[in-house]
C-alpha cells in the first residue's frame, strides 16, 4: 500500500526527480516524459469517464486501465538496470496485454463497419476517447525513443500494452458513438 503523507518534498526543485531506485533524474529526461505521458493518458481517461459512468461494458474496462496505467507508470519509473532490485518491482506482464486485446474484441463485435476513417468527435466520451488516444500514442513513441538508448530497457510487455492501448481507445470512441453510428467520417478533400 502506499502511504504518502506529504505531498511537496522540495527535491525537485532543482529540476530533477527521484524514480522509484536509482540515481536522479532530469524533468525533461525521455523516461521522466514516457511515465509522465502515460499520467497524462491516465487523467484524460478520467475525464473520458465521466461520459461513461452510464455504459455498464465500457466504464468497468476504462476503471481497469487506469490502473493499470499506474502499473505502466511504476514499471517506467523503476529501471531495470540489470542488477538485482532490492525488492520486486511492479512490471507490466503479459496477461495485461492479453485482457487488453480481448476487450478490444469485446468491443469490437458490435461496431458498424468503417468505410472510412474516423474524425475525432462524436458524443463527449467518444471526443474525451480520442483525445486520451492521441495522447497514448505520444507515450508510445517516447517508450519507443527511450527503449533505443543505450542502457535503457522497455520491457516488451510494457510496449505491447501501450501499443494495444491506442487501439482499444479507437474501439473504445466507436463504442460511445452508439457502435459507430455517431463517428464522424473523414472525406477526403471535401474542402478544396
Amino acid at each position: 500500500m502506499v502511504k504518502l503523507n506529504k505531498i511537496y518534498t522540495r527535491t525537485g526543485d532543482n529540476g530533477t526527480t527521484g524514480l522509484v531506485d536509482g540515481p536522479r533524474r532530469f524533468k525533461h529526461d525521455l523516461r521522466v516524459e514516457a511515465y509522465g505521458t502515460v499520467d497524462e493518458t491516465n487523467s484524460l481517461l478520467g475525464i473520458a469517464r465521466l461520459h461513461t459512468g452510464a455504459m455498464s461494458t465500457l466504464d468497468p474496462m476504462l476503471f481497469r486501465i487506469q490502473n493499470d496505467l499506474f502499473d505502466l507508470g511504476a514499471d517506467l519509473a523503476t529501471p531495470d538496470t540489470g542488477e538485482a532490485p532490492k525488492y520486486e518491482p511492479l512490471r507490466i506482464v503479459q496477461s495485461q496485454v492479453d485482457r487488453l486485446e480481448a476487450e478490444i474484441d469485446r468491443l469490437n463485435e458490435s461496431l458498424a463497419p468503417l468505410t472510412s476513417f474516423v474524425l475525432p468527435g462524436g458524443s463527449p466520451a467518444a471526443a474525451n476517447l480520442h483525445v486520451a488516444r492521441a495522447t497514448s500514442r505520444r507515450a508510445e513513441r517516447i517508450m519507443v525513443a527511450l527503449s533505443q538508448q543505450t542502457d535503457e530497457v522497455v520491457s516488451e510487455p510494457a510496449l505491447k500494452y501501450i501499443n494495444r492501448l491506442s487501439d482499444f481507445l479507437f474501439v473504445a470512441a466507436r463504442y460511445a458513438n452508439g457502435n459507430g453510428k455517431a463517428d464522424i467520417l473523414w472525406v477526403p478533400g471535401q474542402n478544396r
